[in-house]
């Protein structure tokens, strides 16, 4: 990579930032070449996994290795970053037979991690390397190895991990975002594991936040507003409406003809009808028409959905 003339000027300044994201899009695209039955058999290795994941790495690696771990965990994959130095002075005990260990070197020569790779094999579980010499001897240690090729470092010396490290964390993700793929991961199984999160508040079912039971009003469409007025009032919550039900049990109004929701249905959905329609509380109806439940106004701010 040439060397950009008159460093301090901003013009050139911009040239060479360019340099390195063109060098890190380089090193990225071309891992798609190299995606085969390899990689394949890596993912297989993750999916028969009947333990945890466990990743490992030393400098940007070793971050790379935590993303990594915390990203399958995010996904509803148990996984754990070992820290190598560490596992060779008794956290090696947190490997158990049955996991698969995800082994992170750029060169595949750093001592920390081979000098885990026999006691690793004593444990019984399987090593995946990613590393850009197939011929290191984590490589020839391991059992799958992913192959990241020579790459240029995008920096004025050649020798900072930039481009290898971007490397690495594209093929990581490509490795868990396959894994999450052939699992069938769903909205719903990903909620779970992010309930205090924005993106876990965004599938957050009707059924999560209704009033239901006792906190659910109810007036048959026979009762006097008086009648309505009294079950509004000593409903827990005290909310601003009632649900109008007929003989049957099955809703007949709160407002005329009012718009209603199902309970498996997203907040997110019942916030844009109660915007719509300028009304705070909504009718949660079952699949037979009958009340099951009420949202209110309230209920969705709590939940922070909007």
């Amino acid at each position: 990579m040439a060397r950009p003339p008159r460093r301090s000027t901003a013009k050139a300044q911009l040239a060479w930032a360019r340099t390195v994201l063109a060098a890190e899009a380089r090193a990225i695209t071309s891992l798609s070449g190299r995606l085969d039955a390899t990689f394949l058999a890596a993912v297989e290795a993750l999916h028969a996994c009947t333990g945890r994941i466990i990743t490992t790495g030393i400098g940007k690696p070793g971050f790379i290795a935590q993303k990594l771990s915390a990203t399958l965990a995010s996904t509803g994959v148990p996984s754990l970053y070992l820290h190598p130095a560490e596992a060779a002075h008794g956290d090696l005990g947190r490997v158990v037979s049955g996991d698969v260990v995800v082994a992170l070197s750029n060169s595949g020569t750093t001592e920390e991690i081979l000098r885990l790779l026999v006691p690793l094999k004593r444990q019984r579980v399987t090593i995946v390397a990613l590393t850009s010499d197939p011929r290191s001897p984590l490589a020839k240690g391991s059992d799958v190895v992913l192959d990241i090729g020579a790459i240029d470092e995008a920096c004025p010396i050649g020798l900072v991990p930039t481009a290898s490290s971007a490397a690495l964390h594209a093929l990581c993700d490509a490795l868990a975002m396959t894994l999450a793929w052939r699992r069938e991961l769903t909205p719903d199984r990903y909620a779970l594991f992010h309930p205090g999160g924005k993106l876990g508040r965004s599938v957050l079912k009707v059924r999560e936040v209704m009033r239901s039971g006792e906190a659910n009003p109810l007036v048959k469409a026979s009762a006097r507003v008086s009648d309505a007025l009294v079950v509004m009032t000593n409903t827990p919550g005290r909310p601003g409406a009632t649900n109008v039900v007929d003989a049957k049990g099955r809703l007949v109004g709160m407002a005329k003809r009012p718009r209603t929701i199902g309970p498996d249905e997203l907040v997110l959905s019942a916030a844009a009808i109660m915007r719509e329609t300028k009304v705070d509380q909504l009718p949660v109806v079952d699949a037979r028409g009958r009340p099951v439940g009420l949202v209110d106004v309230q209920d969705v701010l709590a939940a922070r959905v909007v």
